[in-house]
């Protein structure tokens, strides 16, 4: 990737002076100054909806700014779009992805490298890729010329990130990373902030946008925090630890989370009632009781997402065992959000099944507004009225519509794929309190999360490999080296 750069040679790739953004009546950003310097990793901070996406669509040239100047390597670029933005050297991997789920790999490298054309293209396309892929996440498995439907969502995440990268005719000189880690495991995640050190320390400039703020405090030599549309902090490297950032977003460090094994379960917890066979080859059994709260671990990819669905399937089929289930989806374009409706109707989806209050044999539309607007209260989706578009809202937004719509319903089961992905500290926090405050009134849940801190609040966590359990842990052994430990174990005897 190049020779180390100095701090002394640094320079401002692209500059913000007094950047707003307006959408109608809405503000969402407002008097941004900034610098962007060459070679170094800014943190992004800020809750959902706070203006981090509509920021970086600026910096990415998609949007143009209401008002305010931008330069660009020290000149002045009134016309600053997507076009200035990629001779800039401005690549984007955003949060949700962009890849053509029709096509192959390859194919999909020659929408953002329209250079790679005429005779020898595609294996142009799938050498750079795989040169890529190898570079960030060694030993990722990938060809190169696989159709990307056929692909979990860490894989297709791995593409869209070594896409960034990749260079042709033009040099990358500055990678936007929106929530880049949000569907990869730690040890993928791992691989992926040790490549973006290495890419700053090349003269990269790398923008980390996530709500994991270990992982700031991690590689990021600046941390821009923002709240309601604007920068509220710039903090330098050294003063970047976890309080500090939560400070400046105007929250509160949580208390000191209860172990789960110390927590107090009702008298049902102590029997088991269910029990599911789920993998057709491996015939892994999972237990479940009520009011307990069940992890699934492992590196991604190893099974915990189709065990998840079996359990959805057995639970919710006729027989005397069915139970009332819901499912929060861990990709929410594809599985979990219905584009074309709006917040409310993604929310409260029991008018469509019959499950809705009814007034007069119709349903009442009041009695679901309320729903509506007490769930969004609850869970804080902020942003547009609940009438509006789905869409309109930021991703992290869209997550939090998925869970208060599972625990809206009245589902006895609660199955979890990676819910938190791309949703705030704040959040996160009063999710935990809602699982455990659900939990203890006998509502079961089966979490799987790529977050290895977050097993703190489950009672058993089910580690998988090759679709298999290979350890089962109870709350106080579920420590980082345990899990890794199992994660690359074989399966249990």
């Amino acid at each position: 990737m190049g020779a180390t750069i100095d701090n002394e040679e640094r320079r401002a790739l692209i500059r913000f002076e007094g950047i707003g953004k307006t959408f109608g009546r809405v503000r969402a950003l407002a008097d941004i100054d900034f610098a962007f310097m060459q070679g170094e990793c800014v943190g992004i901070a800020g809750h959902n909806g706070a203006g981090k996406s509509t920021l970086m669509a600026v910096l990415a040239g998609v949007y143009a700014p209401t008002q305010g100047r931008i330069e660009v390597n020290g000149q002045s670029a009134p016309h600053y779009d997507a076009n200035a933005a990629r001779e800039a050297g401005v690549r984007c991997v955003f949060q949700e992805l962009s890849l053509c789920a029709n096509l192959t790999v390859a194919e999909n490298m020659t929408i953002v490298h329209p250079q790679l054309r005429g005779r020898g293209w595609r294996r142009r396309a799938t050498a750079l890729m795989r040169e890529k892929l190898e570079e960030i996440f060694p030993g990722n498995g990938l060809k190169g010329n696989e159709v990307v439907s056929d692909l979990t969502l860490t894989q297709q995440q791995m593409v869209e990130i070594a896409r960034g990268f990749t260079v042709t005719d033009a040099p990358v000189r500055l990678v936007i990373l929106d929530e880049p880690t949000s569907s990869l495991d730690a040890h993928t995640a791992d691989q992926l902030l040790a490549f973006v050190r290495r890419a700053a320390e090349s003269g990269i400039t790398c923008l980390l946008i996530t709500h994991m703020l270990g992982e700031i405090e991690r590689v990021a030599d600046r941390v821009m925090v923002m709240r309601d549309g604007g920068i509220v902090g710039v903090l330098p490297r050294d003063s970047a630890d976890r309080a500090s950032i939560i400070q400046a977003m105007g929250q509160h460090l949580e208390a000191e989370r209860t172990p789960a094994a110390a927590r107090m379960r009702d008298a049902q917890s102590g029997e088991k009632a269910f029990r599911w066979n789920v993998g057709a080859r491996k015939h892994t059994s999972i237990e479940a009781s009520r009011g307990e709260i069940v992890g699934f671990a492992g590196l991604a990819g190893q099974g915990q997402t189709e065990a998840l669905l079996a359990i959805y399937d057995a639970a919710t089929s006729r027989g005397a065992g069915r139970m009332k289930a819901a499912f929060v989806a861990g990709d929410r374009g594809r599985d979990g959000v219905f584009p074309v409706w709006s917040i409310a109707q993604n929310l409260d989806m029991r008018w469509l099944v019959g499950g809705a209050k009814r007034k007069r044999g119709l349903i009442d539309f009041a009695a679901a507004r309320a729903l509506a607007e007490a769930w969004r209260t609850k869970i804080g989706i902020r942003g547009a009225s609940m009438n509006a578009g789905i869409l309109s809202l930021s991703g992290g937004n869209q997550q939090k519509v998925l869970f208060a719509r599972a625990l809206a319903s009245d589902a006895q089961l609660i199955l979890m794929d990676d819910p938190t992905r791309g949703v705030d500290v704040g959040t996160k926090r009063d999710i935990y309190r809602l699982v455990h405050d659900e939990a203890a009134k006998g509502r079961t849940f089966i979490w799987y999360t790529t977050e290895n801190e977050e097993l703190s609040h489950c009672d058993r966590t089910y580690v998988f490999r090759s679709s298999a359990v290979t350890r089962v842990l109870h709350a106080d052994e579920c420590t980082e080296e345990a899990l890794l430990a199992a994660s690359f174990e074989e399966q249990a005897a």
